[in-house]
């Protein structure tokens, strides 16, 4: 038994005919201040800063601090304060909302 086999496709019937409408940009690499805010970010978490003592998290952030300098040397100091500044927001409890 033969059977004759018609092509109703053409090659531009199988190919999407639409415009791939997300691009992807290109990665972009971290600054060096985005890197050692994250790099902060982590060691925070990591180490059990939330919720010490003010003291203890003073010493924490004098410490990690002096690090991070060493570790960044591209910072400049308005950019190692405004860290500071960052970590030590991230460091605090969250705000507990009363019942109204």
């Amino acid at each position: 038994m033969k059977h004759d086999f018609i092509d109703v496709f053409t090659p531009t019937e199988l190919m999407n005919t639409q415009k791939n409408r997300f691009r992807k940009e290109p990665v972009r690499s971290a600054t060096p201040f985005e890197e050692a805010r994250d790099e902060l970010f982590q060691q925070v978490m990591r180490c059990g800063v939330v919720g010490s003592a003010p003291e203890d998290q003073k010493d924490w952030f004098d410490n990690t601090m002096g690090y991070l300098t060493e570790r960044y040397h591209e910072l400049k100091p308005s950019e190692l304060e405004e860290l500071r500044v960052l970590g030590e927001r991230f460091a605090q409890p969250p705000k507990v909302r009363k019942a109204v």
